[in-house]
């Protein structure tokens, strides 16, 4: 078993999961579960179909219900039911462009939402320690060698990385507030590279959308291919944000917000090429450049030095590494393959690196 679960640490533990039907919740509850937690979660149906959380099947094993973050007594009473000692919350509105047509839903969901989990929190009594999930997109556009440190300041041009910024702030307030007290919820921020790996079919997303174009035969369409990205697998992230509950559970995480990213970074067309060439496709008949208007950070890179001193977690996949998995795994999916042994294989893969 991957190391991401091998401590007798998650066993029996009740965690609480939001956004679970999501493609980062899915393969949470997946390590989850496999570590022997009783997990519970909640969010809004999968909105793609397929979805991961759906071909997986996990649903059976988990307490899931179906809630909106943005409903303020359905959180608290979805929270307070499942008692957990452990919370992460993942339910967000993740799409750059969706947010720049949606901006009072994506503020709703990426801040109200977090505002609405926080207060379930200090209310419920039982919870230990809770990752709340940000974005590498929380800092302001002033990209620097090294990449962005936690400190660095928070910004954002779009609404989803606004929302995002908004919502550190709140975490921040909450802890102050409500957290200070040598008893209260231990409570960080996580903010993670960008995130690939197999089962994410959401729109407006590099891996997601090639995967389409793979299917249906059709060019991907890049609108900035020559936008710098720290792409990461899923299994980096979600790796540190266990390691980072576990600390904060144990009091051994002293800094509120941590930085997951990998120690390469690679373009939107090194990416999208790689890929292509994974599941089988010439990549120079398989792109096509169309320019978008809307802003979007040229380079981003985060800096991961605190998660390495402070947690010990460290990156175990290089980008390139990332990205032939995650080919392999729609690839394979594309062939009839089983998602839930495909998310099994990656997690074996990844655990026998440690």
């Amino acid at each position: 078993m991957s190391s991401i679960g091998a401590s007798s640490f998650w066993r029996a533990r009740r965690v609480l999961v939001t956004g679970n039907t999501g493609f980062k919740g899915t393969w949470l509850c997946t390590l989850l579960l496999r570590a022997g937690a009783r997990v519970a979660a909640f969010a809004l149906p999968p909105e793609t179909s397929p979805s991961v959380w759906d071909a997986t099947g996990i649903a059976r094993d988990v307490d899931a219900r179906s809630v909106d973050v943005r409903d303020a007594d359905a959180t608290a009473t979805a929270l307070m039911r499942s008692r957990p000692q452990s919370v992460f919350h993942l339910a967000a509105q993740p799409i750059v462009r969706r947010g720049y047509a949606e901006p009072v839903e994506t503020y709703a969901t990426n801040l109200m939402g977090t505002v609405h989990v926080l207060d379930a929190i200090r209310r419920a009594g039982t919870v230990e320690d809770a990752v709340i999930v940000t974005s590498d997109k929380v800092y302001a556009d002033r990209p620097h060698a090294g990449g962005y440190v936690e400190d660095d300041r928070l910004g954002g041009a779009d609404p989803y990385a606004g929302s995002k910024a908004a919502a550190e702030l709140v975490v921040e307030t909450y802890r102050r507030a409500y957290f200070a007290s040598a008893d209260a919820t231990r409570v960080a921020t996580a903010r993670a590279g960008n995130v690939i790996g197999g089962g994410d079919f959401a729109p407006d997303r590099l891996i997601a959308d090639a995967y389409r174009a793979f299917v249906a035969g059709t060019p991907l369409v890049l609108r900035r291919p020559d936008a710098v990205r720290p792409w990461q697998h899923v299994l980096e992230p979600l790796h540190g944000y266990l390691t980072l509950a576990r600390a904060l559970a144990e009091r051994r995480a002293p800094s509120p917000a941590y930085n997951f990213g990998p120690d390469d970074t690679a373009t939107v067309d090194a990416v999208a090429r790689r890929f292509l060439r994974g599941v089988g496709r010439d990549p120079d008949a398989g792109v096509r450049v169309e320019p978008a208007p809307q802003h979007e950070t040229t380079l981003l890179q985060v800096d991961g030095t605190r998660a390495r001193a402070e947690l010990g977690w460290r990156p175990r996949w290089s980008t390139m590494r990332a990205v032939d998995t995650a080919a392999a795994w729609y690839r394979d999916f594309a062939a009839g393959e089983s998602a839930a042994r495909l998310v099994a294989r990656d997690i074996d893969a990844y655990g026998a690196d440690d």
